[in-house]
């Protein structure tokens, strides 16, 4: 199974700014992330990033990267210039991991791959993990997705979801019923989808909930959820979520 991992790389970041190159034990967080995608099963991992700086900092620690356009309004978009930069077409396989991830599961990144692998039916592969608190299940700030029989997402949503009708108290499941899954943000795709995604006229749904991947199901295309029993590592995303994964790692 060869696939590309696909970094998205961009410097502004209004909580973090510079955040690509934020020192993590003494190396920049968007080589750690590179380095920790390159321990999966990835035929090559490359960084798409929108400044110089990037650029440098990966060639100094030998990390491939593509210099892409800095007026990309999506990382979607992002991706799809890497993939005509670097030759990718048709059922090519490519795995989003995102830039601000250094704790990525490699066992993770290549079931996304897997997936595409496995379902033909399906453009697009994501994952899940069960979601037991029961104030994350409230929390607008996590997404959740629903499937399936097929393991197909039938819907990604900022609100609680599903929702049981008849639960014991509010946000509780009823005896039996479907644990609710967390969406994970890690994508995998085939490279023709990925270039022609950009094309596609945003939905309604991707604007009510500032879901990208919404726009997926909008036009009728399938997404392929691996179901993980781990939660997945810390993300970054503010000065906060910094210290604690800088924290970790020093350990």
């Amino acid at each position: 199974m060869g696939y590309t991992v696909l970094i998205p790389a961009r410097l502004a970041s209004s909580r973090l700014p510079n955040k690509p190159l934020a020192d993590i034990a003494g190396l920049p967080m968007i080589v750690r992330v590179a380095q920790r995608a390159a321990l999966s099963q990835a035929s090559q991992v490359v960084v798409a990033a929108d400044d110089a700086q990037i650029l440098r900092a990966c060639e100094q620690h030998g990390v491939r990267c593509v210099l892409t356009r800095a007026d990309h309004p999506t990382g979607s978009d992002r991706l799809a210039e890497a993939c005509t930069l670097l030759g990718l077409d048709g059922q090519d396989a490519v795995v989003n991991v995102q830039g601000d991830e250094p704790l990525i599961d490699p066992a993770l990144i290549d079931a996304c791959a897997a997936q595409l692998d496995l379902r033909p039916d399906c453009v697009m592969s994501t994952a899940a993990h069960h979601l037991e608190a029961a104030d994350q299940f409230t929390n607008p700030n996590v997404v959740k997705v629903v499937t399936d029989a097929q393991g197909r997402a039938l819907y990604f949503s900022r609100a609680p979801i599903p929702w049981w009708r008849d639960a014991p108290s509010p946000g509780q499941p009823a005896q039996g019923a479907a644990a609710p899954l967390r969406h994970i943000g890690i994508y995998g795709y085939r490279a023709g989808f990925l270039k022609r995604f950009p094309q596609l006229p945003p939905s309604p749904l991707e604007a009510a909930e500032s879901l990208e991947q919404l726009r997926v199901l909008w036009h009728g295309e399938r997404i392929a959820v691996h179901v993980t029993d781990t939660a997945p590592g810390p993300g970054v995303d503010t000065p906060e979520d910094l210290a604690r994964v800088r924290s970790l790692l020093s350990s």
